[in-house]
């Protein structure tokens, strides 16, 4: 496909899911979309953003000048990293007069921004330009009798405005398409747009978590196999954070989380070592398993019996 982009890893994903960056950096190959890694990309400014928004615009802004030197779109994995940054750059692009005082501070650290500079999440560039078609002809190993469920998350979705209407806030079905393009369920259940709950965890941990255990209760009720994910905060909310949800609340989960990527991987013949699936807290090695059983004409099982079963097909 010849796609080329910088990759933005942000804070999260090299400190605490490197999986995600392997199984991503995985599927990019097999379709032929070079990643490339440029020297001197940080913080995207986002934790700062409420407290101090020029702050949060010109960390942003010295990215965005990085890849612009580089002459080359950024391919975000992070949904939070892909908002701070396509939101800067709309808005410098909107706003000359704020993008001259963030040119003030970068010629502190001799550096400039012009703009604007393309921004994508990765699962973005998997359906807008590998599509759902190459990606299904890809999969060499069909995951049919897998009940996944889609979690999108706030940034994924929102600002809209500024993703270019590329997903429907209210209705979203990307994620639900390419986990569909894998020959899995991809379940619909109530709280798919519910906040991971990891955007007040610095403040109040036990509202955080309690919003991170209704949408883990729902889906343990559903007997739903995974959790699908494409943010790493949302991944350490429900994979690493889930054993200390299950002990507040003094219930029992179990419920693997996987990003995207590791699915898609899963379903192209990729190993567990280069998936990475060996490093979540949750276990996610049993799978192999289930899905081996189910595909030997054992049925999947049945939605809690106190609710419908809304699965897509």
């Amino acid at each position: 496909m010849g796609s080329e982009y910088a990759l933005f890893l942000g804070c999260t994903i090299p400190a605490r899911v490197r999986s995600y960056e392997q199984s991503a950096r995985a599927i990019a190959e097999r379709f032929g979309i070079k990643l490339v890694d440029l020297e001197g990309f940080a913080c995207c400014g986002f934790p700062i953003g409420a407290a101090d928004r020029m702050s949060a615009e010109s960390l942003a802004a010295r990215n965005l000048s990085l890849a612009e030197e580089a002459g080359l779109p950024i391919c975000t994995l992070c949904s939070s990293c892909t908002s701070a940054l396509t939101e800067t750059s709309r808005h410098l692009a909107e706003h000359p007069s704020e993008r001259e005082e963030v040119n003030t501070r970068l010629a502190r650290i001799n550096r400039k921004y012009e703009g604007p500079v393309t921004v994508k999440h990765f699962a973005r560039i998997l359906w807008e330009e590998v599509g759902v078609d190459k990606i299904s002809q890809a999969c060499t190993r069909s995951l049919k009798g897998l009940r996944l469920a889609a979690h999108y998350g706030c940034h994924y979705l929102k600002p809209s405005e500024a993703y270019g209407g590329f997903e429907l806030v209210e209705d979203p079905g990307t994620l639900d398409g390419l986990i569909r393009a894998t020959g899995a369920t991809a379940v619909d259940y109530m709280r798919k747009k519910q906040c991971c709950g990891g955007s007040v965890l610095g403040a109040d941990q036990n509202t955080a978590f309690a919003i991170a255990r209704d949408k883990l209760t729902e889906l343990h009720d559903m007997q739903v196999d995974a959790l699908v994910v494409v943010c790493p905060f949302c991944g350490v909310m429900f994979d690493a954070n889930q054993k200390v949800i299950e002990k507040m609340f003094e219930q029992s989960f179990g419920l693997p989380v996987l990003y995207l990527t590791q699915v898609l991987g899963m379903a192209m013949g990729m190993d567990e070592k280069t998936l990475g699936l060996k490093s979540h807290v949750v276990k996610t090695t049993h799978l192999d398993t289930v899905l081996q059983e189910r595909q030997k004409g054992a049925s999947s099982p049945p939605a809690h019996p106190e609710q419908s079963d809304p699965s897509v097909p």
